[in-house]
């Protein structure tokens, strides 16, 4: 059921659903933003899974970055099982730095503390989210995940990324497919 670019082949801008049936407990009823995939493999956040160990505020202090009183806080995800002390800023396109990745016309990635601290100052991106870490995966392991039928993938949008509860977005993921979770199966399709 996955769904690639037509030009390319690949799901970069995508989002990721983990099937019900997904047997890693650490991708459970995950919902993954694509920021790359290709034929070196794939790099993702995980959108819908929040840390309950550290703040903004804890974590600016840990980077050095001055918290005053009007200092703007947002969640932090944890953005994966790879490289957990690695933070990664997923965007909207009005804001940009030098080392700023821009994924699609939509969406970028930055991997600063500057971009910290203009959040902080509430001089950052009009869309943001913080996330801890990222799923990664080699050349062609993703692709024969999906062929397992672990992953599905629908277009990614604003508001699955940046909007909403984090509980809901897995199930509002698979609502923008029109399948009913519980039809969904385990079982990869042969012709």
């Amino acid at each position: 059921m996955a769904r690639k670019d037509e030009d390319t082949g690949y799901l970069t801008g995508q989002l990721l659903i983990a099937m019900p049936q997904l047997q890693d407990t650490r991708f459970e009823r995950s919902v993954i933003y694509l920021c790359v995939h290709n034929e070196d493999g794939a790099m993702g956040l995980v959108v819908n899974c929040l840390s309950e160990d550290l703040t903004f505020p804890e974590l600016l202090e840990q980077v050095g970055v001055e918290l005053k009183p009007e200092t703007v806080s947002m969640p932090i995800h944890i953005g994966g099982p790879v490289e957990t002390g690695m933070g990664f800023v997923l965007h909207t396109n009005d804001y940009e730095q030098a080392n700023t990745i821009k994924v699609n016309d939509f969406i970028s990635l930055t991997h600063t503390v500057e971009i910290l601290k203009d959040i902080a100052d509430g001089q950052g991106p009009r869309q943001a989210m913080l996330a801890l870490g990222y799923a990664g995966w080699d050349a062609g392991q993703l692709d024969g995940e999906i062929q397992e039928n672990s992953w599905l993938n629908v277009p990614a949008d604003e508001a699955l990324i940046f909007e909403g509860s984090q509980q809901d977005k897995w199930q509002r993921s698979i609502a923008k497919l029109g399948v009913d979770v519980s039809l969904l199966s385990g079982e990869a399709g042969h012709a």
